[in-house]
């Protein structure tokens, strides 16, 4: 897994910092990049490839690039890729904007960053609020004397200060789930998954541990199992593909579906997961379409909210495809507002608030240039809507808990969101 060389070039590939970690590349390495990236288009760029037994792991991030070279062919490709944005993550934080010119303005301090980042190529200390103690922006010269290792770098919680402090301490927990959704023009689902993240926000003190309980129907693929008491239960949601921040204890989670974590401070991804299932379209939408030779197109559309009548989509937004020679459009709708937008060649039905359990209708008169009857016109509407307070999934928390030494009284919060993917129903 070691780094060889590590560096960061301009966008024609020349170097503007380097490290060599191992002593193992040669300047040929550099000069088979460079006639990569200018030989390729960049669409067809790829992050990853090899030659002469030499592998090149890279990311482009505005005017840069961020480049390892490896010579080991053992080495894991996705922790050295996820490497590569962890360290623009932290540039970020030092220089809010990742260029060329601040590359070169505080090349000091990046040289320090990567010898605290990469040990002989392996990396270590990745996280900017521990790294922001030792290194600062005022001292481009540290002395090893001075330098003081905050205790975290060296424990094995080395994501979380032991100082933290808040008058009020409260956790926000939100579960959201993107619906990604492709149906034929028929009314068949060719493709439907879910994809869900459960997001954090801690403003607690001290050193606090949660624990997370699930619902009982979630199995969480790897670390439990379909059976209960040897019976298979017909009702479990098994879910796939599942990450977890590296705070969690993987050792605790276990049949409950119990989730132990001493977390980060503030913002971070506790957990992303997907679910290759049949989703019910949450909104459904049929349309009947209408074309006169020569003259006009017309389209009724058809919206039903399919999902529970206690809960209110926000900000629903329809886009329907029309010709690309469309003009003098007329619209009525039953809710909502309508506009054509002839820079995109549809036409927006717009919601602000949309009940489930409804129906509605819009209906479209557009006409057409005497050029051809239809020309250019898409094939599927695309679909955007935010559902708070509903898990499409089934996924839901039954408890999340806060234990910390001095017992001080906490406020967890936990919402759910479902949101669209990419939601798309065929008309052609």
């Amino acid at each position: 897994m070691p780094i060889s060389t590590l560096y960061l070039l301009d966008s024609k590939g020349k170097a503007i910092i380097s490290r060599d970690y191992r002593g193992d590349t040669s300047p040929e390495c550099l000069e088979n990049f460079v006639s990569y990236i200018s030989d390729a288009q960049e669409a067809d760029l790829k992050p990853i490839f090899e030659k002469d037994g030499v592998s090149y792991i890279f990311i482009k991030h505005n005017d840069i690039f961020v480049l390892a070279v490896v010579t080991r062919p053992s080495s894991d490709a996705t922790v050295i890729l996820s490497f590569l944005y962890k360290l623009i993550e932290v540039l970020r934080e030092y220089f809010t904007e990742v260029v060329e010119e601040s590359i070169r303005n505080n090349f000091v301090i990046i040289y320090e960053l990567l010898d605290e980042m990469l040990n002989f190529g392996y990396p270590q200390v990745t996280e900017a609020a521990l790294l922001k103690k030792y290194i600062t922006q005022k001292s481009h010269h540290l002395s090893k004397a001075r330098v003081r290792v905050p205790k975290e770098v060296m424990d094995r919680v080395s994501w979380r200060p032991e100082d933290v402090s808040y008058s009020k301490n409260e956790v926000y927990l939100d579960v959201v789930e993107k619906v990604n959704l492709l149906v034929s023009a028929s009314g068949a689902i060719l493709h439907s998954e879910i994809f869900g993240q459960i997001l954090v926000r801690c403003l607690l003190s001290g050193m606090p541990e949660l624990r997370l309980g699930l619902n009982d129907r979630i199995q969480l693929e790897n670390h439990g199992n379909k059976q209960t008491n040897g019976i298979e239960d017909p009702q479990a949601i098994e879910i796939e593909d599942v990450k977890f921040h590296r705070c969690v204890r993987f050792s605790k989670i276990g049949n409950d579906r119990t989730i132990s974590f001493i977390p980060p401070d503030g913002s971070f991804e506790l957990m992303s997961y997907r679910l290759s299932t049949n989703v019910r379209p949450i909104i459904w939408i049929e349309t009947v379409i209408d074309a006169h030779a020569h003259s006009r197109i017309d389209y009724l559309v058809k919206l039903k909210s399919q999902f529970r009548s206690k809960s209110m989509a926000h900000n629903v937004i329809i886009d329907i495809p029309v010709p690309s020679n469309a003009d003098s459009p007329t619209f009525k709708s039953t809710i909502g507002t309508v506009c054509y937008r002839p820079e995109k060649n549809v036409v927006t039905w717009s919601i602000k608030m949309l009940l489930g359990g409804n129906e509605y209708m819009m209906r479209a008169h557009l006409g057409l240039s005497f050029e051809s009857e239809v020309q250019g016109i898409n094939s599927s509407i695309n679909v955007k809507f935010e559902i708070p307070y509903y898990s499409i999934s089934g996924l839901q928390v039954k408890f999340l808990r806060i234990l910390e030494k001095s017992g001080y009284p906490a406020f967890p919060w936990v919402r759910y969101i479902t949101k669209n993917g990419d939601y798309q129903i065929r008309i052609a």
